[in-house]
């Protein structure tokens, strides 16, 4: 009777959104936001939050490790059920770091 068994497993619904244009949507195994207090970190079953965000980088870690980062403006993230959302003036991509295997020949 191990309920704790897929919280493991359990991600993060992500959605950043600029006011002009979406600018990403994926899963996330964790993700940080330039909260107005400070950098904040969001993992699966975090308690809801509603709050004010300030410009900076948002950074996601996706499933298969990646680190993707976007510089933000001004906005609020809401987060509620394991679904985030991002909603700022303007935002875009501005790193990814991929994890290329060697080797890689297609």
């Amino acid at each position: 009777m191990s309920e704790m068994a897929d919280s493991s497993q359990a991600l993060i619904q992500v959605n950043i959104v600029a006011a002009d244009h979406p600018v990403w949507h994926g899963t996330a195994k964790s993700v940080t936001i330039p909260a107005s207090e400070g950098g904040m970190g969001i993992l699966a079953d975090h308690e809801p939050v509603l709050t004010v965000i300030k410009g900076g980088t948002v950074s996601v870690v996706d499933p298969a490790g990646e680190r993707h980062a976007f510089e933000v403006t001004d906005g609020f993230i809401s987060f509620d059920s394991n679904r985030l959302t991002v909603a700022v003036e303007r935002g875009r991509d501005v790193v990814r770091t991929t994890s290329e295997p060697a080797g890689d020949e297609a």
